[in-house]
């Protein structure tokens, strides 16, 4: 850690979450000296909310930055003390891994990483303004009174822009209970032209564990089976915790009904955006007042602190409504609470604005990941400062850009959906988002992205080597069932009836037998044992090759398509002024937007197929 600044850097990560670890990481790995200021270095990596890593749609997000050479997965895997897949009842393009963590753990390993970095220095501080001429970014002031200088600056301030932390009728500053806002680097962003808005998430009150009645509980263990983030981790070492259900009932929703008029969402008090898919408590039963019941999930902090995080119960009500409602809950009727849920607003930069490099568009050199781009979660915040790091480290070197479409990840969605669309509302990742979902998917993560990552220099070799054997095996595989015969036979048949499925009245291929709907590769290997055992994920892949061969092969035919007229690129400073048949709304849009190709030009709302027939024929003269 250092204090006294003197030398200038590449580039300046401004906070130290989730997208700011990876953001600096990944920049420090790549060659590049780099500092991260922060306003607390034991804060490094810190979970505000929820102690859980994954989830629908964000598992996969771990996965992608896992194989990009990013940290995310392998702190999972170090801190987690529950492993679920979920979805795991349907079918492969809609599973998510989700863990729950040992929050101290979780903190300790990213904070490990980034202080022990080699080319990573770390700086105590609040950065108030940047440093910019002739629209280009060149470092940063800080509250101290430095002024920093660097290449270029990569700003992920999550909830600390202008944040206001609400309790009730009571508000103050705070990026976090306890730590304070970033208020001046807000209001200097607006003055430099940014276009801000303002969003609002919360928080639940968290639980003695000592004070719970587990046995009125219902229990919810892991599974026993599992299967980690990183693909380069062999085991999970960690003592693994069971999760606890409950619920609210009738007299919960009465005693928050009864004290609406002291809820700052319903006062007028909160005017921002919350988050559509997690609502507060008092939303959930505003909005779904026929519902008599909302399930509760009392996660474990961790290890060593008998503290729980009671999901679903999320609150900006007063601490005395707190203390009823939590109270009327079966289970916690005498428990503790150690600290209050709280609602914080705060600004975010309208992702519109940025580079799908996530650089912005009025100032070279500088970058925004994470809350400040409309985003809400860990997995979302590390997937963009990821990206944000790769893409000033790439610059700096002049070197291609790193930008994923979105066929292929879900990293390529996600920034596609925030640089073409915008958000009204905390964007939050899902599978229904990913047009793709079957062809990229949790399991094939490594070998959809790995070998890119491999070239940029950000995976080992031995990581490489890996995916590419496991990649081998699985074509081996695919061979062998395709090539491998059985005949009708008391034995086979038997096999078959013992899955409960149809015996076979003439020679079958194996890899015929595994498209059946019920048919595991393990069932397959019952009837024919040469064919040697495979690893979890050799036999998903294996699996889903050979059950959705048609469906794939039809969607890779589709984004062959898109592709075509993603390639088409647009030139830097296009004049769109020029080009005769375009409305002057479009032109508007697509000057404001400056799209990089043809295809998130057609993504851009309001942009119609006349006028992408009229840009196609400028680009081509």
């Amino acid at each position: 850690m250092i204090n006294a600044m003197e030398d200038k850097f590449d580039i300046i990560v401004v906070g130290g979450g989730h997208a700011g670890c990876e953001a600096a990481l990944v920049s420090a790995r790549l060659g590049l000296k780099t500092l991260l200021v922060t306003l607390s270095a034991e804060r490094i990596g810190f979970m505000s909310c929820n102690p859980a890593i994954g989830g629908l749609g964000k598992g996969q997000l771990v996965k992608e930055i896992d194989a990009l050479g990013g940290e995310m997965a392998k702190a999972a895997d170090a801190s987690a003390i529950q492993f679920r897949m979920l979805n795991s009842s349907k079918g492969y393009a809609a599973r998510s891994s989700r863990a729950q963590t040992d929050r101290a753990l979780y903190n300790r390993y990213m904070r490990e990483c980034v202080l022990h970095r080699g080319g990573l220095d770390v700086l105590e501080d609040e950065v108030t303004d940047i440093i910019a001429g002739n629209r280009s970014c060149r470092g940063v002031v800080t509250a101290s009174g430095k002024k920093i200088n660097s290449r270029a600056v990569i700003l992920t301030t999550g909830t600390f822009l202008n944040g206001l932390i609400h309790v009730g009728l009571e508000h103050f500053p705070g990026g976090r209970i306890g730590e304070k806002a970033c208020a001046k680097l807000s209001k200097n962003l607006r003055q430099r032209g940014f276009k801000m808005g303002r969003l609002k998430t919360g928080t639940t009150p968290r639980l003695d564990g000592g004070t719970i009645d587990f046995s009125a509980l219902r229990v919810q263990k892991g599974d026993s089976h599992i299967i980690p983030f990183s693909f380069s981790t062999e085991k999970i070492k960690l003592k693994q915790l069971a999760c606890y259900v409950t619920a609210t009932n009738k007299k919960t929703h009465a005693i928050i009904k009864k004290n609406l008029h002291r809820s700052p969402l319903y006062t007028g008090i909160i005017k921002s955006t919350g988050v559509r898919y997690c609502p507060s408590l008092e939303d959930k039963i505003v909005r779904f007042s026929g519902r008599e019941s909302h399930t509760i999930f009392l996660e474990p902090e961790g290890l060593n602190v008998n503290e729980y995080y009671p999901n679903g119960i999320a609150t900006s009500l007063p601490k005395d409504v707190q203390e009823e409602f939590v109270h009327s809950i079966r289970g916690l009727e005498r428990v503790r609470i150690n600290t209050y849920g709280y609602g914080i607003e705060y600004d975010f930069v309208d992702p519109t604005q940025l580079y799908p490099t996530l650089e912005a568009k009025g100032i070279k050199g500088l970058y925004m990941a994470g809350q400040i781009n409309g985003t809400t979660g860990y997995e979302e915040a590390a997937s963009l400062g990821l990206l944000a790091g790769i893409n000033a480290a790439l610059a700096l070197k002049r070197e291609p850009p790193f930008v994923l479409k979105r066929s292929e990840a879900y990293i390529g969605v996600l920034i596609d959906d925030l640089t073409t669309k915008g958000t009204a509302e905390p964007y939050r990742m899902f599978t229904s988002r990913v047009e793709h979902r079957l062809v990229i998917r949790e399991d094939n993560a490594d070998i959809r992205l790995m070998g890119r990552a491999r070239k940029l220099g950000l995976v080992s070799k031995r990581a490489y080597d890996s995916m590419r054997e496991k990649k081998k095996k699985v074509n081996a595989g695919i061979k062998k069932l395709e090539s491998a015969v059985v005949k009708p036979s008391p034995r086979v048949n038997e096999n078959l009836a013992e899955i409960r499925t149809a015996p076979i009245t003439t020679s079958t291929s194996l890899s015929q037998l595994l498209k059946r709907p019920h048919i595991s590769y393990d069932d397959v290997l019952k009837i024919d044992k040469t064919l040697g055992p495979l690893e979890y994920y050799e036999k998903v892949q294996l699996e889903i090759d050979i059950k959705y061969d048609g469906y794939i092969r039809r969607e890779l035919v589709n984004i062959k398509k898109l592709e075509k007229i993603d390639a088409v690129k647009i030139p830097s400073g296009f004049d769109y002024s020029s080009v005769n048949g375009l409305s002057n709304e479009i032109k508007e849009k697509l000057e404001y937007f400056k799209p990089y190709s043809l295809g998130q030009a057609a993504r851009i709302s309001g942009v119609t197929p006349a006028a992408l027939s009229l840009l196609m024929v400028r680009l081509r003269r």
